[in-house]
């Protein structure tokens, strides 16, 4: 009774406050510095060094508990969605109007450090890697670029007892029941053979609750990343100095190209985390781990299943990927052949079937992979499988 009572107040509230300011998938320091700014009077916002570029790199601190907390969101600057709700967390800690207990418990409980942007320069490109072409989550042992030595001096400065690693992943990834994975976790190994040292069970109990608590919200959608070891990875040179450390993956809910859906899954997972859903009252055996099912590299955006294309003997399918690009400060979506051929093993998020009919792509009968795609019909019947105007 206690989490459904919680659960219902945190989704009333969320529904009507959440930091609709931040919307989309293109989040750059111009956007959370006001909301930074607001919150210096509340919280304690620090600048802790610059990128590259110079751009001003920040943190913001919560709470006064013995269990210390860390967490980075844009180490890779196109991924977002965490830093949304890593947002729409502070304003829940800071309002006044409900859950006034358990965010009492939660400030005295804990001190939760977090890099709200940790490449700006990546953000404002809206790039992976930051300006000097470096991916940041490979740079955990050279530190060779400053954005990574501002993490490494803040984990040496916080000494947490947590780490929480925020990334985005691409619609690419599902389950082996065909369901997308709109939230993956990983407790990164410590060792190429993966073994469960104290600090990854520890991370292992903390991503069953939150498995649990999301699985209520999304059944068959959360799923469990890759562990293969890497020692030039964050979580992982984390993990190996004995640091629990989550990795969130915010992935594809259906429709919801904006990650908005997404963002509120990551607010109720990280209050699971932090006891705000349950009180720590739920037990988590980590073993239940390991029956997350594993991410897949299974599904297209679009499939146009059951056609004919020139230079291909058999119906096929076609499969198209979306390309973000940033224009005028947003991201518009090209639509990219990526695949043609048979995909019966691959699922999609929306798809259409040809009848095999003779596909039209950008009304010509002979197309090739990589090509942007605006239009698919069929040629005799002029029926539309594929409109890119349709989706946004």
């Amino acid at each position: 009774m206690f989490t459904f009572v919680i659960m219902m107040k945190i989704q009333s509230w969320y529904q009507a406050h959440f930091r609709s300011e931040l919307s989309g998938r293109y989040i750059c320091n111009d956007h959370i510095i006001p909301l930074l700014d607001s919150a210096r009077d509340f919280v304690r916002v620090e600048d802790i060094g610059s990128s590259e570029n110079g751009l001003p790199i920040h943190s913001v601190k919560l709470g006064t508990g013995p269990t210390k907390v860390l967490g980075w969101s844009q180490m890779h600057g196109n991924e977002s969605t965490t830093t949304k709700a890593l947002f729409d967390l502070l304003k829940m800690m800071l309002q006044k109007e409900v859950l006034q207990e358990e965010i009492k418990a939660f400030l005295g409980n804990y001190t939760f450090v977090f890099v709200p942007i940790l490449n700006p320069d990546g953000a404002l490109a809206y790039t992976r890697e930051n300006a000097n072409g470096i991916d940041l989550n490979r740079d955990a042992m050279a530190l060779s670029q400053l954005e990574s030595r501002v993490l490494s001096e803040l984990i040496d400065e916080v000494q947490p007892d947590f780490c929480l690693n925020l990334h985005d992943q691409r619609t690419i990834y599902g389950t082996e029941e065909g369901k997308p994975a709109t939230v993956s976790f990983l407790a990164p190994a410590a060792d190429p053979d993966r073994n469960v040292t104290s600090a990854r069970k520890l991370a292992m109990e903390q991503i069953v609750r939150m498995r649990n608590r999301l699985e209520l919200l999304i059944p068959g959608q959360v799923a469990r990343y890759d562990d293969s070891f890497n020692i030039n990875c964050v979580g992982d040179r984390c993990s190996k100095a004995g640091i629990p450390t989550i990795l969130f993956e915010a992935g594809h809910f259906p429709g919801d190209y904006e990650r908005e859906n997404t963002r509120e899954l990551i607010f109720y997972a990280f209050l699971t985390f932090f006891g705000i859903t349950d009180g720590h009252q739920a037990v988590a055996e980590y073993k239940e781990y390991f029956l997350i099912p594993e991410n897949r590299v299974n599904y297209k955006d679009v499939i146009i299943r059951n056609v004919r294309v020139e230079g291909y003997p058999e119906v096929v399918s076609v499969a198209i990927q979306y390309k973000e690009i940033l224009l005028n400060g947003k991201i518009s979506f090209e639509s990219i052949v990526d695949t043609i051929g048979d995909l019966d093993d691959c699922f999609a998020h929306n798809e259409n079937d040809g009848n095999k009919g003779i596909a039209l792509l950008n009304y010509q009968e002979k197309a090739g992979i990589g090509e942007k795609i605006l239009t698919i019909i069929t040629k005799n019947s002029q029926n539309t499988l594929f409109d890119s105007r349709d989706l946004w």
